[in-house]
């Protein structure tokens, strides 16, 4: 490993995502791995679903 990578792999450990930056890689992950085995899955699919699991849970949160 370069000097040059170990240093630019060192600056992305302090970088903090923002909750919108984190839902966005969550679901950019969830549609790759779900889409490299089901060429049927589509963004929208993980996009529709994501929404309705956050729903969900908000309701939960309503009911405990």
């Amino acid at each position: 490993m370069t000097d040059a990578l170990k240093e630019l792999i060192e600056a992305t450990k302090k970088i903090q995502q923002t909750e919108l930056q984190q839902e966005q890689q969550r679901r950019s992950f969830a549609y790759g791995n779900t889409a490299f085995e089901n060429s049927d899955i589509t963004r929208s699919m993980i996009d529709e679903q994501a929404e309705r699991l956050a729903s969900l849970q908000t309701e939960e949160l309503k009911h405990s």
